[in-house]
């Protein structure tokens, strides 16, 4: 263990992703897990977070309220829903706390709000963690640059399991934000979401999205860039929540000794500029 391992609690750790976030700080030899926490009221409240992982008992305990342990962690973690998320976020002004988030679905004025926290928070906000998602989503904007305005028509394509509840997903709206701002266009104007009935054919400057929501799939992403003659497709396939886990883990150590500001996944992994 390094000499400073920030203590971390995380959000919603009765859930499945909050569940995998346990044994990845147990697994993490440079963080240690100070608390976790369950919805207001929760039958769950003072259950042995290792025994809710199934890691065994790890002497730390479930709380619905984070004020309680506040002194005994320095970096939250946060992948629930997004009004939870910005609560947290006020909490965390509050007691001078940093936070991790991979919550997604967020509005425009959820973003703008969060946004707000810039200034008063030292925050990590990505819609993936994985190390290999943002190494892809550099690969995008290679590709796009070098493609995209060359006659190249781009679709983003995803999949999730039954379960989730935002589409697209945060991801595949990140690759399309990486894609479109390479080739100096607007997602909000060129993205299109929806190809029904008569719609006519593709314009040049789309960027198509297509989903599938189906069984247990953990996440799969894959953008399609394609011409006459060939087709050129980027994609990532997650088989296992660890690696989103991992990543977080990773985010928290590093946003632990950062001032505050609103960073990214790319931040952590040195991947700017």
């Amino acid at each position: 263990m390094s000499s400073y391992a920030p203590r971390i609690a995380i959000v919603g750790v009765a859930g499945r992703m909050g569940r995998t976030l346990v044994n990845a700080v147990q697994q993490d030899p440079d963080a240690r897990l100070a608390g976790g926490i369950v919805a207001p009221g929760s039958s769950l409240v003072g259950a042995d977070l290792g025994e809710l992982a199934g890691a065994g008992r790890l002497g730390v305990n479930a709380t619905d309220d984070p004020a309680a342990i506040a002194d005994a962690f320095d970096v939250l973690i946060d992948f629930t829903t997004p009004r939870v998320t910005l609560a947290n976020l006020a909490f965390c002004a509050e007691y001078g706390k940093a936070i991790v988030i991979g919550t997604t679905g967020l509005s425009d004025a959820e973003l703008a709000e969060l946004d707000g926290y810039r200034d008063r928070v030292p925050m990590v906000f990505a819609p993936n963690m994985s190390v290999g998602v943002n190494l892809t989503l550099k690969l995008l904007e290679t590709a796009a640059r070098a493609l995209g305005d060359e006659g190249y028509d781009i679709e983003v394509s995803e999949a999730h399991h039954r379960h989730k509840v935002d589409a697209p997903s945060g991801t595949a709206l990140k690759m399309g934000e990486v894609v479109a701002k390479a080739l100096d266009r607007d997602l909000k104007g060129d993205g299109v979401f929806e190809r029904v009935g008569q719609c006519g054919p593709r314009g040049d400057k789309e960027i198509g999205f297509a989903t599938v929501r189906a069984g247990d799939i953990v996440g799969e992403h894959t953008v399609m860039f394609a011409t006459e003659g060939e087709r050129i497709e980027i994609t990532h396939k997650a088989s296992s929540r660890m690696t989103f886990a991992k990543g977080a883990v990773r985010a928290a150590r590093w946003v632990a000794s950062h001032d505050r500001g609103r960073y990214d996944m790319q931040d952590v992994l040195g991947l700017k500029g």
